[in-house]
């Protein structure tokens, strides 16, 4: 799995552009062009930057990093969006809904969700080779969980730069409330269903995500630490997708189920219920 490179041909002024662009469409909740006639469709460095420039903003107006998220995991969620490798993105701490809870869609522009294993640490991955061992020993438990990924990005009109930049196309995600240590589920083992309204939208098994989540943040953490924000003791890790995205509007509820662990819901606020 590649890494991102260490050269860039975008400008710095290109860069802040982008950024003021995503940062804008976050604030005012309308989606904006994609950025890549800025920094390009591929160059992960001017993407990262641009994640961190926005990063750097919301954190400035009191967003609180509690974790970090895996996207574009699972090969048929690559395939839905035309790409070809993983990307990271920040978790904040407004971005978490309790499990059984309602989520405004005020909160969202255009969500899609999908079901994962989320992962709590229980010890920095800052030193040493960051491999499968390591990752295993540093997980505290795990817990099913639901994402809703969406982009402030028109229509999801997305390359994998307008992703990168664009905080991993994260919007809130929700944690199931039963906690299971990896000798009690194994999580490249798991199998997945996923309804919408109580009709099935989504499948998959554990192998999905990168033949193992827990490869997956290995990744993470191997890349966490190359951009200079490694990991730490108890950030939430979404570990990626196990099938495919599936979109949601108002009024909808999802349920994931992931056997080892009891089933979690959320559902979305009709229209005109977002008080």
């Amino acid at each position: 799995m590649s890494q991102p490179s260490n050269t860039s041909t975008a400008s710095e002024a290109d860069i802040a552009a982008a950024a003021d662009r995503l940062a804008t469409a976050i604030s005012t909740g309308v989606p904006c062009a994609p950025i890549r006639d800025l920094i390009g469709s591929e160059d992960l460095v001017a993407a990262y930057a641009v994640q961190r420039g926005v990063d750097e903003i919301r954190r400035n107006a009191g967003a609180v990093v509690v974790g970090r998220k895996i996207g574009l995991t699972s090969v048929a969620v690559q395939q839905q969006l035309g790409v070809d490798q993983p990307d990271l993105g920040v978790l904040y701490a407004d971005m978490e809904f309790p499990a059984g809870g309602v989520i405004p869609m005020d909160r969202l522009i255009q969500p899609k969700v999908e079901a994962e294993v989320a992962f709590v640490l229980g010890a920095d991955l800052v030193d040493g080779p960051l491999d499968h061992a390591q990752v295993r020993d540093a997980i505290e438990y795990s817990v099913a969980a639901i994402e809703i990924c969406d982009s402030r990005i028109e229509n999801w009109d997305i390359k994998f730069g307008d992703t990168v930049a664009d905080n991993a196309s994260s919007g809130v995600y929700v944690l199931g409330t039963q906690r299971r240590t990896l000798a009690e589920v194994e999580p490249s083992e798991v199998v997945m269903s996923m309804t919408v309204d109580g009709v099935e939208v989504s499948t998959g098994v554990g192998t999905a995500c990168l033949g193992d989540p827990i490869e997956a943040v290995v990744w993470l953490a191997r890349t966490a630490r190359d951009l200079g924000q490694p990991l730490t003791a108890g950030q939430v890790i979404l570990s990626g997708a196990l099938g495919p995205m599936a979109p949601v509007g108002a009024g909808n509820s999802v349920t994931v189920n992931v056997t080892g662990f009891e089933p979690v819901t959320t559902s979305f606020s009709s229209e005109g219920d977002n008080a």
